[in-house]
């Protein structure tokens, strides 16, 4: 198509790639099971590589000082600290793990093997970075971004030992605020009871849930070390063991970083651009147990939707908090009849939407006998289905359930009423090999799809609308739960990798490629989840494509990370403004832009 435009990230800034390639001579090296983490230091003017200069459209490299008395929100990052002195019990508990990961349950799968998960910008930094300033390095960044994009995502606090699963490590938000078009970037970790309780002791305490039990024996052993913990006051599982580490939502004029594992933590940022743990909160106490890391604000009403799923029935309790945050009774789910893996819903004006995939618990205890592996895996003989329910449902009488075989999807990206609320539209990405999702990621392929649900007749039809391997995907948030014609994507280049963004029109026809703009990063760069920043938010006059797309972007060859701005409405997605990080920003999961008039409630 003429409107699509591959060009390259690098090109945007430099006329000849090997331009940006330099590595520091600076750098740290750790050791993870055998496997090496290299912490680079920023990297030097590309201008400089191999002694010879060159021209370049990038500005040169100021130099940095590692601490500024002056000006606290200017200084890089400080050490890390040093760790406490592990007492006698935790010194013995620590002794038994590493047995149970020598010897009983050593990581021998690449889905669970540091040396794998961990590797290029996988790795977790060392350290937090207070507020530090940014170098504008392409354009100037937009009055409407004034705010904070924050991302979330894992970083293990602990550099593991034992299995490790790419879901498993601890909260951390990397935040850039933004003000008057200057920049600043924060990391901190989430401070969850979890990450305080192991950074008070030393060394790790909790196990991992994803990658911690893999097969009968390895359950039995962490089991039994887990509740002698317990029972030697190491910590209250009461407290919470989530990790905080897969998305944020502002709702309610509170913000908040999730894991559906655990309730919701209230975070904030200060004027400075710091970040800062609030707390574990249970809206006065009546949420009582976790809750999806994808809640739906409805832009309109301002109230908020939710679920929370678990290993024993209801498999499945939707809710809802009004728009001042009271959250409202719990709506149980007992026609669902199994333990499925629900990560994300959508919602309408009307109803919610929930897919019951092949994806679940293992329910039969003999296959973790014979054939080990995580709990969590695939049922090829269970049929998906889609599951649709009023939004003010008192009860689940009105649940209505609908068949839909080879429908898998982890993600959701919007959904809305049609024929006067008799049909519903559903657009989601289809995890096309499903078993793959949690062992073998760089070979799923998420087609995404949009699916139309008749309620009347009961007729479910779906077509494809992009042939690439899609997911991560956003809209306007303006337009969450009604009718949107634009839809931006990550490429994944194999997933959990994302080579670039894609923009698609979902209103285009039914058997053809919907995609209309697209940028690629460039050789060795890839990027996040890409989110959509309206220029005027609020305004009902302006176009749903009148925006931009942020993201991160990570250089591997150069060990370098930028803040790119996008131009949504440019048939290249063009790059409006790039901001070179100070450090490296790993790649992670989900983010959210919050505007400064919000930032103001927190």
């Amino acid at each position: 198509m003429d409107s699509v435009s591959s060009s390259s990230f690098i090109s945007t800034f430099s006329p000849k790639p090997s331009l940006l390639r330099h590595r520091s001579s600076s750098h740290l090296l750790l050791r993870i099971n055998s496997a090496v983490i290299e912490e680079r230091s920023p990297a030097t003017n590309p201008s400089e590589n191999n002694g010879r200069r060159r021209q370049t459209t990038l500005p040169p490299r100021k130099p940095k000082k590692l601490h500024n008395h002056r000006n606290p929100h200017t200084a890089i990052s400080s050490p890390a600290k040093l760790r406490p002195e592990m007492n006698l019990a935790t010194a013995l508990f620590t002794t038994v793990e590493n047995v149970i990961n020598t010897f009983i349950d050593p990581p021998s799968r690449p889905s669970v093997d540091p040396k794998h998960v961990l590797s290029d910008n996988f790795a977790p930094v060392l350290d937090e970075l207070p507020p530090t300033d940014c170098e504008i390095i392409h354009g100037a960044l937009p009055p409407s971004l004034d705010g904070a994009y924050i991302r979330n995502g894992p970083n293990p606090q602990f550099l593991p030992r034992g299995p490790y699963h790419l879901f498993d490590g601890d909260g951390m938000l990397h935040a850039i605020r933004i003000r008057r078009g200057k920049a600043t970037l924060c990391s901190r970790y989430v401070k969850t009871y979890k990450y305080n309780v192991e950074n008070k002791t030393g060394a790790p305490v909790m196990p991992n849930v994803f990658s911690g039990f893999n097969g009968v024996p390895a359950s039995m052993a962490r089991g039994a070390l887990t509740a002698v913990r317990v029972l030697a006051g190491q910590y209250n599982p009461i407290n919470g063991i989530g990790l905080a580490n897969t998305s944020l939502a502002f709702f309610c004029n509170r913000l908040f970083a999730l894991g559906e594992s655990d309730l919701p933590y209230a975070v904030r940022l200060t004027s400075g651009g710091d970040i800062e743990t609030i707390g574990r909160c249970d809206f006065d106490g009546k949420l009582a147990m976790s809750m999806t890391a994808h809640p739906k604000t409805d832009p309109e009403t301002g109230e908020t939707f939710a679920f929370r799923y678990g290993p024993v029935p209801p498999f499945l309790t939707f809710f809802r908090f009004d728009s001042a945050g009271r959250k409202q009774r719990d709506v149980p789910v007992f026609s669902m009849t199994s333990p499925s893996f629900l990560h994300d819903f959508a919602i309408t004006k009307r109803h919610a939407i929930f897919a019951e995939i092949q994806l679940g618990m293992r329910m039969n205890p003999m296959d973790l006998v014979f054939e080990g592996g995580s709990p969590v895996g695939t049922d090829n003989g269970k049929t998906p289905r889609i599951g649709v329910i009023p939004r003010y449902a008192g009860d689940e009488s009105e649940m209505k359930w609908f068949e839909v075989p080879g429908f898998n999807i982890i993600h959701a990206i919007n959904a809305w009423d049609e024929d006067d609320g008799d049909s519903i539209v559903l657009i989601a990405p289809n995890i096309m090999s499903i078993e793959h999702t949690l062992e073998r990621m760089d070979l799923v392929h998420a087609l995404v799809e949009k699916v139309k649900i008749d309620l009347v007749t009961g007729i479910v039809t779906r077509h494809p609308i992009s042939a690439r391997n899609l997911d991560f995907a956003v809209v306007n948030p303006d337009f969450v739960g009604r009718r949107s014609r634009y839809i931006y994507a990550a490429i994944g280049d194999p997933m959990p990798k994302i080579s670039g963004v894609v923009k698609l029109d979902v209103s285009k026809g039914d058997r053809d490629d919907c995609t209309v703009a697209r940028r690629m990063y460039g050789t060795g760069c890839y990027g996040g989840e890409p989110f959509f920043v309206a220029r005027d938010p609020g305004n009902p006059e302006a176009e749903e494509d009148d925006g931009y797309v942020v993201t991160y972007v990570h250089d591997e060859v150069a060990g370098e990370s930028r803040f790119l701005v996008m131009d949504a409405k440019s048939p290249e997605l063009e790059i409006v403004a790039a901001v070179r990080l100070p450090r490296r920003v790993p790649y992670g999961f989900h983010g959210l832009f919050v505007k400064e008039s919000d930032l103001s409630k927190l």
